[in-house]
């Protein structure tokens, strides 16, 4: 297996070092970039597994950066920042980041989200004909089942597809509308409406306790994230 190699895009040398530091222990080659031509340089020619992008650099935004990489890499991409406002989240997410953390940052927060997006890329594409397994469910997309304890769980075509959606991409930061896309073919109604009264009726099914959900995250204002692993119920 290649090991592997963190790019790192900020014009603060501090905000790198602590970037490093968070994910050594599982990043073996940390590439670091000062400016946004340089990060996307060094994405095209180092091959990075994962990239971690500030919006605040000096000669591009973070979003054109991040447009830019994304139109020929699948590496995911965690935006970090201290802007953060709903709206720009939303934008980011939709421009192809994968996932986005503000400034000033846990590093055992990081450094998870981190292991969540090379888990993510190195599964892809998501081979469905295995039963995926997490935090006791059982999962199988080709028989288009769930059960927990061998007991299995209805749920209906909306729920079905929510679940899917979440599985194939968890791990991830769906924003409200890219999640609404994948599971509303006609696109009707608020995405935000549609999804809040759609996953609270998952969360009652699947969750062992619907209101402290250990398995579809909710981040507010943005959309959600289903756990690869499951985050103690108290966070």
């Amino acid at each position: 297996m290649p090991y592997p190699t963190l790019l790192i895009i900020d014009d603060e040398p501090q905000i790198r070092r602590a970037v490093r530091h968070a994910v050594e222990r599982d990043i073996v080659t940390v590439v670091e970039a000062d400016s946004g031509r340089t990060g996307i340089d060094m994405a095209a020619s180092q091959h990075p597994d994962l990239i971690i992008l500030d919006l605040g650099l000096p000669d591009a935004t973070g979003e054109e950066v991040c447009r830019e990489i994304r139109g020929w890499s699948s590496a995911p991409i965690i935006i970090l920042s201290a802007r953060h406002t709903d709206q720009e989240k939303v934008r980011l997410l939709d421009a192809g980041a994968d996932d986005y953390i503000t400034k000033p940052f846990s590093s055992d927060e990081l450094r998870a989200r981190a292991r969540a997006q090379l888990r993510r890329a190195k599964l892809a594409p998501r081979d469905e004909s295995k039963a995926v397994e997490v935090d006791g469910l059982v999962i199988d997309m080709t028989k288009r089942s769930v059960s927990r304890n061998g007991q299995e769980i209805r749920l209906t075509p909306i729920e079905w597809a929510l679940l899917r959606a979440f599985v194939s991409t968890r791990g991830r930061t769906l924003t409200h509308n890219q999640l609404f896309a994948m599971v509303w073919t006609r696109g009707e109604g608020d995405p935000q409406q549609n999804l809040r009264v759609h996953v609270a009726n998952l969360r009652r099914k699947i969750e062992r306790e619907s209101l402290r959900p250990r398995l579809i995250i909710t981040e507010p204002g943005v959309g959600y994230r289903f756990a690869d692993a499951p985050r103690d119920a108290r966070e």
